[in-house]
């Protein structure tokens, strides 16, 4: 078997192991009090305006760690993907003023927002990965947290829209992530499997998509303080 079909099968074999090995804490994620007190338009204003705020911090700093990927692993596919991830990330930035502007926020309460630490975990560990991660690693995070990202901005928008009555406009950051590029998982896939194929070690991307998940609920731990 060649070096690129190994690295295909073992990429295969490796995201359906960890898909049953994240079952818990993928299905807290989903599940997450946060949003089912947001359906009941039970979170308070204030409580919006931070998850702006820190959204805020960390796109900035996930599009500076994906620009980074792309700078140290430029042949395709992963230069592709992880300039294609930067540039949507700068996407994203240019939608949350909208979102901001609906709950009444301006520069300066989201600038004295004090960021929390659990919400800020997520970045921080990507912009590690993005200086001292394999391609493997990397990818295989990002494969983990794309799905359940995803549906939970598409949970947070239709709640704002039902129950808060925010707008389209309004509410397109959380949309733009709702629906990724058809070809994201496609292009992770690559990536994986392309690192596994180089020597890339399972174990340590089997890290480091545990971790990058658990600091996913993490933010969403640090949302829902407090909350009743």
């Amino acid at each position: 078997m060649s070096a690129e079909a190994s690295g295909r099968s073992s990429g295969r074999a490796l995201t359906g192991e960890l898909r049953r090995e994240l079952v818990g804490v993928e299905r807290r994620i989903r599940e997450h009090r946060f949003l089912e007190a947001l359906e009941r338009a039970e979170v308070p204003r204030e409580r919006l305006v931070a998850f702006v705020a820190e959204q805020q911090a960390i796109i900035a700093s996930d599009r500076r760690s994906f620009a980074m990927l792309a700078a140290r692993f430029p042949k395709p596919p992963a230069g592709e993907l992880f300039l294609s991830l930067a540039e949507g990330e700068g996407r994203a930035l240019s939608l949350l003023p909208p979102l901001a502007a609906a709950l009444g926020a301006g520069e300066a309460e989201l600038a004295a927002h004090q960021l929390a630490p659990g919400a800020q975990a997520y970045p921080a560990y990507l912009a590690w990965l993005a200086l001292n991660g394999a391609r493997a690693d990397v990818s295989l995070a990002l494969l983990a947290n794309l799905l359940a990202w995803g549906e939970n901005c598409a949970r947070m928008e239709r709640a704002l829209r039902a129950s808060y009555g925010l707008s389209e406009e309004a509410t397109a950051f959380l949309r733009f992530f709702a629906q990724p590029p058809p070809d994201s998982r496609q292009l992770l896939e690559a990536v994986l499997d392309d690192g596994l194929a180089a020597g890339d070690s399972p174990e340590h991307a089997r890290r480091a998509a545990r971790l990058l998940q658990a600091y996913e609920l993490m933010f969403w731990d640090a949302l829902a303080e407090g909350l009743p």
